[in-house]
């Protein structure tokens, strides 16, 4: 769906008095991170990874950002011996558990693929709490990120962008704004996953309008929320789901609580639709002008140093609301016509103190 049809797409479901198309996206992201298994709960702190499968004994994670949080409370008739999988993780992610204030024991096992681990611990009945965080998860010095969307139809042919990802030193993730697939089926989602074999980082996203091809959107059962938010190296990173053009009035309410905790931090926030078209002319921005400028007001009083969209298939640097923004949609869909910007992705540096450089890197 371009700019032009989703904006039209909004204001008809406006007209027609859905006035919260979102809203059912929002209240899933409510259930992702919890499982329970054979009376064993299993919550993950702030539904930063889905539980794509969760047996007595065994869980397999997708994780949605760098550094997550479980806790589980282990019935007494349960397994011991617990294999966790997670998949998108950092090549240097580690595991550490606690019964109450004592360390478990965790043996990390070898997989062929570098964004995939396995780790085994023995749980004691009751509650355990499981950290998956790597060495420099806490360091406040530079670092640096990538940024890539809208794929959709390129699906197959994006291993040449994930080859420049990893030439790239010291990336340490692929950030998304949406638009992986062309319809958001989950054969297209699990071929998504396929690709991202070969790249060496997670790459950790939103989704976007093209995901919203299946009612329910499959989703957020295989990567998670679609709106949430995470710290690494003292730096907060808030997605947003503005996939149907709008946000959800739950959305507005957990950014409010994510604006505050990042008001004393650098705070990069990214969403697929932006607020408002950079050159007003696709009507690629959100249904309403007037939720447009709420947004982007709550964004600049709650201090943002950076905003990334994608939905325009090229790339535009500019300032919203007096907050630096870049939208970037390189990652393989049809391009904007007369654009000679072809595929690409952004690298950002920063750190604790600021955002220093957002560099383009084309592909074409």
């Amino acid at each position: 769906m371009d700019g032009r049809t989703l904006g039209a797409w909004a204001a008809a479901m406006l007209a027609l008095g859905c006035t919260r198309p979102a809203e059912e996206r929002a209240r899933r992201d409510l259930e992702i991170g919890q499982a329970d298994v054979a009376g064993t709960s299993v919550t993950v702190e702030g539904g930063l990874a889905a539980i794509r499968r969760a047996a007595p004994g065994e869980l397999l994670l997708w994780q949605s950002a760098p550094v997550t949080r479980l806790r589980i409370v282990r019935a007494a008739g349960a397994p011991d011996d617990w294999t966790l999988e997670v998949r998108n993780a950092l090549p240097d992610l580690q595991l550490e558990a606690e019964h109450g204030s004592a360390p478990l024991t965790v043996t990390a096992v070898d997989r062929p693929i570098v964004t995939h681990k396995e780790f085994r611990v023995r749980l004691p009945a009751g509650e355990s709490t499981l950290s998956l965080t790597t060495p420099d998860a806490a360091e406040p010095s530079a670092w640096r990120f990538a940024v890539m969307s809208d794929v959709q139809e390129a699906i197959g042919e994006v291993q040449d962008i994930y080859q420049k990802v990893n030439a790239e030193p010291g990336v340490r993730f692929l950030l998304g704004a949406g638009d992986l697939t062309q319809q958001g089926s989950v054969s297209e989602l699990s071929r998504f996953e396929l690709e991202l074999r070969s790249l060496q980082v997670p790459y950790y996203t939103t989704l976007g309008n093209h995901e919203l091809g299946n009612t329910p959107p499959p989703y957020q059962d295989l990567y998670g929320r679609g709106s949430f938010s995470f710290v690494f190296r003292e730096v907060r990173f808030t997605l947003l789901d503005s996939a149907s053009a709008t946000l959800d009035p739950l959305v507005y309410g957990w950014l409010e609580g994510w604006l505050a905790q990042g008001k004393g931090s650098v705070h990069v926030v990214a969403m697929h639709v932006p607020p408002l078209d950079p050159s007003g002319l696709r009507n690629g921005g959100f249904g309403s002008r007037a939720e447009a400028a709420k947004l982007l007001s709550r964004l600049a009083q709650g201090s943002v140093d950076l905003t990334l969209y994608g939905h325009i298939h090229s790339y535009y640097g500019f300032e919203n609301a007096g907050i630096p923004a870049h939208v970037s949609g390189g990652g393989g869909a049809i391009p904007e016509r007369f654009d000679d910007m072809g595929r690409h992705f952004l690298v950002v540096d920063v750190a604790a103190s600021g955002v220093s450089a957002v560099r383009v890197v084309r592909v074409d």
